[in-house]
């Protein structure tokens, strides 16, 4: 793997819970990060901006608990995510909070800023930044990122088009720094396949929504349980890029989401609404194509133990086919 070491020794199974507008909060990023896996949530979702110090105390102070406790099997990191778009007034302040907490990875959405990255490499944390295509991944290194989240198709909440396959492989021609996978990854087998593309971390997002941590309406746990790949609908309207969401949200918000109209990046406004009355994560639901795969709302705990039974599984598998 090419992930910097000792931050990513500690996991359990090589996976980045994504973070998830409303629904990630201190509580389900313990929990992911005490399972093994890397917990993460936006800075955003601590309202006021002075909870983001409270969160984080938490955070630090339960998984330091948990590690002296646990010796033999300590947390994996956690991460914050910060929206670099200019409609995010709070992101100076955020990223202030963060470099008192020394927070270990930190992961840019929606701009690539140079001074940002410069932020938390003085404070020894990594930076990686979601992109949609090759164009922005390479505007990212250059400013200064450490690792790259190809937002790939399929993925819930703000996505790409393009195919995993493609994505990667034109990725990995000239960059070798960490790559995490976003896009529809919800079993232990497409974990595996993550890896064989080339990437060295699967980017999980929607299958954290149907946990007994997840800060999410039960409604839309029950809707992720029930839903099909076939439920998703891709469109820019709720914040101005384009992204995917939940079938019935949009359709309890009184909208035909097979006639959506276009939506406008400058009108966005992060965390207080979109480009209708229907607020995107709060009324219309993001969600990845891979909600087939979750039957049902298990705890954190749990889930990952289902992941790293399958993970384990297709790997034998897939050995017993190279033979």
């Amino acid at each position: 793997m090419t992930l910097p070491s000792p931050l990513f020794d500690r996991l359990r199974l090589p996976v980045i819970g994504s973070p998830l507008f409303i629904v990630s909060g201190p509580e389900l990023v313990i929990a992911q990060c005490k399972a093994g896996i890397v917990g993460s949530f936006p800075a955003l979702n601590a309202r006021p901006q002075a909870q983001l110090d409270e969160w984080l105390h938490q955070i630090t102070e339960e998984l330091a608990a948990h590690n002296r406790a646990n010796p033999d099997r300590p947390a994996a990191p956690y991460a914050v995510n910060q929206i670099v778009h200019k409609s995010n007034d709070r992101l100076d302040a955020d990223v202030a909070t963060c470099a008192k907490w020394q927070v270990p990875i930190t992961i840019t959405s929606l701009g690539a800023r140079e001074d940002l990255n410069q932020a938390v490499h003085s404070w020894g944390g990594i930076a990686l930044h979601d992109v949609i295509d090759d164009r922005f991944a390479r505007k990212a290194i250059e400013k200064g990122a450490d690792g790259l989240i190809p937002v790939a198709a399929g993925a819930g909440g703000h996505a790409g088009r393009l195919s995993p396959f493609a994505f990667v492989s034109e990725l990995r021609e000239w960059f070798d720094g960490p790559i995490a996978l976003s896009g529809a990854i919800a079993t232990g087998r497409s974990i595996l396949a993550a890896l064989a593309v080339g990437a060295d971390l699967a980017y999980i997002g929607t299958p954290w929504v149907a946990t007994k941590e997840a800060n999410a309406d039960p409604n839309y746990k029950q809707g992720i349980v029930e839903g099909r790949a076939s439920d998703i609908v891709y469109s820019n309207l709720f914040t101005g890029v384009h992204g995917n969401y939940l079938r019935g949200s949009i359709e309890r918000a009184g909208l035909d989401p097979d006639n959506l109209p276009e939506g406008d990046l400058k009108t966005m406004n992060f965390g207080s609404g979109g480009n209708t009355k229907a607020k995107a994560w709060k009324d219309i639901w993001g969600s990845g194509q891979g909600i087939g795969a979750v039957t049902a709302v298990d705890s954190v705990a749990d889930r990952v133990d289902r992941l790293e039974a399958e993970f384990n599984a297709a790997k034998a598998e897939l050995a017993a086919k190279l033979r």
